[in-house]
């Protein structure tokens, strides 16, 4: 009877368990502008309504890219209702997150002009929308940023810069791996890894982790393909052998990224790839290898060192040494500053007439934003209601960060000795204002003038 009795605990305990064992990672997405949830094709994605997360004006949307998802509706926000404005989501879990913001544009014929804005994610600028995004259909119809939130809220800021009204598509927040593109020394929550591009080599066309059938730990990646890195100097090959190493902890990589690849010429053996980058920053560079090529069976017959910008980066590569066999995969990380606005990878065989490679991701380094004392956060916010600031003033967000767009009257200081920005100016006069001010006035202790 005893074993009986316990038989039955230990069966209730593990049912009890057993939800959290299977539970996925967080997932939130957002139709903006939409009134009720949607499901998009081909996948049937749900996207909740954007109810209550901001202000601005719901609105018909056109897609600018085929990579937009297949949404009906967006948010504008016209310069007359503020300069910043936020999606402000709460009871997010604390963890490292993929951040994606889709553009959009109003299908109305009186918005011809299309926007350009700023950017930011919890008071880091991660963003500055260049002119033409709309026109090429690619990358920029998005933001993505993997980033740690740790406090139960996410805050998503986009930035009035005089041309255009802002407007949003859509927004993702994706959990991933808490380890996810560790890059060394450095890594973690002071720093936010910003998207600038992700290439799939040798693949037919683009595609989403979900169309990869990844795991969804992968934060539903999306990989644009590309054919060749210049014409005649490589050839693209694929296999249809299973890969081995392929998605596992932390990074999730789908096993087709590694089927297709890129294979220098007889005529060119360095397989050289170049890209635009913003000068003066600092790039996390992750380079993806796998033997699919059938000329190769052993370790010795393909070494090959990686330039980047004419430095080793990797010496004498021998991907089916390192990667414990042919059809298995290799990942390989570095982090390298850049001057110049021009990104070189060069592939240089050693041993072997050509190079190859299987994918490309390329992020920008972006220091997290230290904010505001929230205490004084909350004092503007109950001044601004008190003395009932006019719309044009925005007042959203974070009052100091990101440093481009401070709030319209508030003057910030950074204190170094508890690493938040505090409030020691505000500058209100000649704007017809009218009310008491709040007691809650008394939490800007920092406060020299007003």
């Amino acid at each position: 009877m005893l074993s009986l009795r316990l038989f039955l605990l230990l069966l209730a305990f593990f049912l009890v368990l057993r939800p959290s064992f299977s539970r996925g990672p967080y997932a939130l997405r957002i139709s903006c502008g939409a009134r009720s949830d949607v499901h998009s094709p081909p996948s049937n994605t749900r996207w909740h309504k954007d109810f209550a997360y901001t202000g601005g004006i719901p609105g018909n949307a056109t897609r600018p890219s085929f990579i937009s998802p297949r949404l009906e509706t967006l948010r504008y926000f016209p310069l007359s209702e503020g300069p910043e404005n936020c999606y402000n989501i709460n009871r997010v879990p604390h963890g490292h997150y993929s951040v994606r913001i889709f553009f959009g544009l109003v299908a109305e014929p009186s918005f011809d002009n299309e926007p350009l804005f700023d950017v930011s994610v919890e008071g880091a600028l991660i963003y500055s929308m260049p002119p033409g995004w709309s026109t090429h259909d690619d990358e920029r119809a998005f933001v993505e940023a993997f980033i740690f939130l740790k406090d139960g809220t996410a805050s998503l800021c986009f930035h009035s810069t005089g041309h255009g009204d802002p407007a949003i598509l859509a927004i993702e927040i994706l959990q991933v791996d808490n380890k996810a593109y560790y890059f060394g020394p450095g890594y973690g929550e002071g720093v936010i890894l910003r998207t600038d591009r992700r290439v799939s080599c040798g693949s037919r066309g683009p595609k989403f982790g979900v169309d990869y059938s990844a795991d969804r730990w992968g934060g539903d990646r999306f990989w644009n393909s590309i054919q060749t890195f210049e014409e005649s100097s490589d050839r693209a090959i694929s296999t249809t052998n299973s890969i081995k190493q392929a998605s596992k902890s932390p990074n999730f990589y789908p096993e087709a990224l590694y089927e297709t690849a890129l294979v220098s010429s007889d005529s060119q053996p360095d397989l050289i790839y170049t890209a635009e980058v913003e000068p003066n920053r600092n790039y996390s560079i992750w380079l993806h290898y796998a033997e699919i090529d059938p000329s190769v069976t052993a370790a010795g017959q393909r070494i090959f060192d990686i330039l980047i910008n004419g430095d080793v980066a990797f010496r004498d590569v021998d991907i089916v040494d390192m990667a414990g066999g042919i059809n298995s995969a290799l990942v390989l990380n570095t982090t390298v500053a850049l001057s110049g606005r021009t990104l070189t990878i060069t592939m240089h065989p050693t041993k072997g007439t050509h190079a190859i490679i299987n994918a490309i991701e390329i992020f920008e380094l972006v220091m997290a934003a230290s904010k505001t004392l929230q205490d004084e956060v909350r004092a503007l916010q109950k001044l601004k209601s008190a003395l009932g600031l006019p719309l044009r003033f925005g007042w959203n967000g974070d009052p100091c960060v990101p440093q481009q767009h401070p709030w319209s009257g508030v003057d910030c200081q950074y204190d170094s000795t508890i690493s938040k920005y505090v409030i020691d100016g505000l500058g209100l006069d000649n704007q017809g204002l009218r009310g008491s001010l709040p007691e809650d006035i008394s939490m800007l202790h920092h406060l020299q003038n007003m």
